[in-house]
Order: C-alpha cells, then structure tokens, then sequence
C-alpha cells in the first residue's frame, strides 16, 4: 500500500487503492529521479521529513527484484547514477551550512538542526544498504554509493558542535551496516581492501577493492585551496580517511594525499597545523622512501615542517620534530652512518635542525617548550653519532643550562638532559676530556641539589641521583680516571650521606 500510494503521489500509476505486482510497476529510475527532485525542492522540515521517511519505508518493504532491476551494463550503469543521486539528495538534506569566509568556524547555534535531520538520513541510508546487502546485488551498485554514505557516517560519528549523542549513534550505526553489506571487517579493510583478492579479478576482485579512491573523489571539491575552510568537518574526514590507511595502499594515492595534508600543516591555526603535521608523519611512515623523494616531495615535505621550528606553539613543535627525526632518513643518509673520510664532513639538514634546535634551546625561559625540546634532543643526538662532535660547544652550553633549572614534579627535563649527556659522552669521548671540569662542577651541584630538595618524591630523586653518577662514570672513563681522583678530594663537610654514598659508586666501581 505504501508503495503504490507513492507511486501515486509522484503519477506513475493511475491507482493507490491495491499493490501494485513488480510486472506492473514502473522503471525503478524514474521513482528514483522523482524522490530525489522532491528531496532537492522540499521547501520545509516537515515536508524534507516526510520524504526521507518515505524513502526508507521503500527500501524496507518494496521487492528487491524491482528496486534493483536492470538488463545489461547501460541499464545498470543508470540504476547505479539513480541511486547515487538519491543517496547525495539525502545527504543534502543534513548537510552542514557552509562557512561564509575562510574562518573555518561557524557559531554552534547554526549547527542546532543538523542533529535532528542527521538521524533520518543515517536510517534511511541504513535501509538501502541492508537491501542491497540482502538482495546480493552487483559489487558495483554497493561501490557506487559506499564511499558518499562512508563520508557521511564518519562526518556525524564525531564529536562535534553540529552532531548529539543520538545523531552520533545513527551515524555509528550506519557505519556499521555499511561495513557488513560490503564484507569489511573494518574501517581499514574498507579503505584499503584486500589487493590479493583484487588481482584475481571477477565480482570476487571487485568486492575485494576498498573505498579510498572513492572517499577522495568525493572530498576532492572540498580539498582545494580555496574550499577546505568553508567546511569544519572535511579536514576531520580526510584526517580520519588518511590516518587509517598504511602501505602498501597509501603510496598510490600519494598524489591526492599529500596536497590537503600540506594546506593543513601550513595553516596558522595552531589545531589545524597539528592535524597537518600528523597527517605529514603519517605519510612519510607510510609511505616508501623512493616515492617521497619523486618529484621532489621530501624536499618540500622538509620545508613546510622545519619552518615550525621557529613558532612558540608547543604543541605545534613537538609533532614537527618527531616528524622531521624520520622524514631526515629519507632526504640523506644520518650522519653516524657515514664512514670515515679524508676530507671535511660537509654540513647536511641534521646538523642544520639540530643546530636550531640547540640554539632555541640556549634562549628559551618557557617551561612547556624546554620539555619539549630536552625529550627531542636525545634522539637527535643519538642520529648525530660522533658527529655530534660540531655541536659540542652548543650542547655544552644546553646541558650546562638545563641542568641548573629545576623541572620538578617529574623533572624530565633534567633526566632527558642527562641522557644528552651520557649519549654525546660516549660518542664524542675524545673531545670530552678538556669538558671535564665544567662539567664535574655541574654534575656535583646537581647531585648536592636533588639530595636537599624537599618538593621531589623519594623515586624521582633517586632515578636523578642515579642518572647524574652515571654520566660521572662515563667521563672518568674518557680521561683515564681524572673524575675519581677529582672526587676524592671532595670535602665530606659539605655534602650529605646520601651524595657521599652516590660519589663512593663512582669511586669504587672504576678503582
């Protein structure tokens, strides 16, 4: 009765008193065409309401030999564009109102009605992918509209000013009905498929392909320079899409990837340019060396990350260093890699980053970007190997400087320091002889300090303690036992049991 009372309505067929059988009913696509010029020109709620109901009643009670029939590859490359049609004129109908300038935000109070219109959709969208599902259609019915409905689900499972809880769990919902109509055992199998099963070929192949491509045509209007600001939620669903696909499937959609990632990561709102740079690693993670240096790409990769250097956003910093500590491996070969050679290392971009690093380091007073920065530098140093030895004078002054400032609850800075310390000591140990003085001066201080400091938990303390003989160890074994004859005239007076006992493991352990 539904049916034919909505065949009715749209005048394909002269009565709506009795079903209508499927010999009898129209061609599919002009039900299809009419339901998605109504959904288009619906000039109310109520009335855009009313359709969308109306439209998973169809799916859910219609015979599936009618909804989706179709002689030969023409008819159904036309069913395939009506039901895409229809799937976008649903999607229009909660989709979210876009911004007016390249802001990027609009007021949560524009956002009030998305929520409401979201749930409808996600169910009648749910409907036609159980059916199609169900019916054990042609791959390429489900494909055609798989990745507009993925787009959809993932840009209302969020959590987000334009969804709610009930508008959060219809969108979830609907992700999941996709994902079992077509077979995915996840949301990265439906990015990325299964490539073996695609190389066989067949309805088997074709099933076996993942939505990516699709997903990015779909977002690909949106991604350009001018667009991708007038939508909060496109750098949210291309984010989610990127960050789920690994190699080998995310290399042959570099070309398409990379662009958004960068218009992100150059963006000068501090949320956007952290997406950017995850995106960035993400991609050089995931992505073959080979490919990142075609066409020049890390080139340009290097350029948009170490340009971050120079901000005072910690959060914009700490990604961009992690990022450019694997992105390094690509460009050149690390320094402590290299033989050695007769002639004069030449500078490279490990020592051009690690450089500013050390000399930002010198001047910063925040406390936030010291952290930061101390938990980078050991990494940094341990790449260098002994060619840290160009560095010496700067990581002198760095280690000198943080070792005298407090850090407490957890004190990482100093312990990350320390471990700057103990990594340049034993690669650099030749040249850390003449160092010695200053830096025994610094180690006692320290340890004379941490033994009185009241504000740090007992295990903090010891691990500092620990830490600070260690690296005492390590330079009494690069100048042949200087530091333990040195520490034996240290006057007991003045200093505590505890510093006594951690200066006696020194002392013993290298007579």
């Amino acid at each position: 009765m539904e049916l034919s009372s909505l065949l009715h309505d749209f005048h394909l067929s002269s009565s709506s008193e009795k079903p209508l059988p499927c010999s009898s009913l129209p061609p599919i696509t002009e039900l299809l065409s009419r339901l998605q010029e109504k959904l288009i020109g619906a000039s109310s709620d109520s009335e855009t309401s009313s359709l969308i109901g109306r439209v998973e009643r169809l799916f859910q009670t219609a015979d599936p030999c009618w909804l989706f029939s179709a002689n030969g590859d023409e008819e159904w490359a036309e069913l395939q564009a009506a039901y895409g049609a229809l799937v976008g004129a649903l999607i229009g109908c909660a989709a979210l109102p876009p911004c007016e300038d390249d802001c990027g935000s609009l007021p949560a109070s524009v956002y009030q009605s998305i929520p409401g219109r979201a749930g409808p959709v996600c169910s009648a969208l749910a409907a036609l992918l159980r059916t199609v599902g169900n019916a054990g259609c042609p791959t390429g019915l489900l494909l055609a509209v798989a990745a507009p409905v993925c787009v959809f689900a993932v840009t209302h499972f969020q959590d987000q000013v334009w969804t709610s809880s009930s508008s959060r769990a219809a969108a979830q919902s609907l992700q999941e009905v996709l994902l079992r109509a077509g077979g995915w055992r996840d949301s990265s199998h439906l990015l990325m498929g299964d490539k073996r099963r695609e190389e066989q070929g067949g309805e088997e192949g074709r099933r076996s392909r993942g939505l990516l491509g699709g997903i990015l045509d779909v977002l690909q209007p949106q991604l350009t320079k001018d667009s991708w600001q007038r939508c909060e939620a496109v750098k949210l669903v291309f984010s989610w899409t990127l960050l789920q696909v690994t190699r080998p499937s995310l290399s042959p959609h570099l070309s398409h990837l990379l662009p958004p990632s960068l218009l992100l990561n150059d963006h000068y709102r501090p949320e956007n340019c952290i997406l950017g740079v995850r995106c960035l690693h993400h991609i050089v993670l995931n992505t073959p060396a080979a490919d990142l240096r075609l066409f020049n790409r890390a080139e340009v990769l290097y350029q948009a990350l170490f340009k971050h250097l120079y901000t005072s956003e910690t959060a914009v910093i700490q990604p961009a260093l992690s990022c450019l500590l694997d992105l390094l491996v690509v460009l050149e070969k690390p320094p402590l890699s290299l033989g050695p050679s007769s002639s004069r290392r030449t500078s490279c971009r490990h020592d051009d980053v690690l450089r500013l690093v050390l000399t930002h380091m010198e001047a910063e007073q925040k406390v936030a970007l010291r952290r930061v920065y101390a938990s980078a530098l050991p990494l940094y140093i341990d790449r260098m190997g002994v060619a840290v030895c160009r560095h010496l004078r700067q990581v002198e002054r760095v280690v000198l400087g943080y070792l005298e400032v407090r850090d407490p609850p957890e004190e990482t800075s100093r312990l990350n320091i320390l471990e700057v310390l103990k990594i340049t000591t034993r690669e650099a140990w030749p040249r850390m002889a003449c160092r010695v003085d200053v830096l025994l001066r610094c180690l006692l201080k320290l340890l004379v300090a941490v033994s009185s400091d009241s504000g740090l938990s007992v295990s903090v303390r010891q691990t500092l303690m620990n830490q600070t003989c260690l690296c005492l160890k390590l330079l009494d074994g690069c100048c042949h036992g200087d530091v333990q004859r040195l520490l034996q005239q240290v006057d007991s007076s003045c200093c505590s049991s505890e510093v006594l006992s951690c200066l006696a493991t020194v002392t013993v352990t290298n007579s």
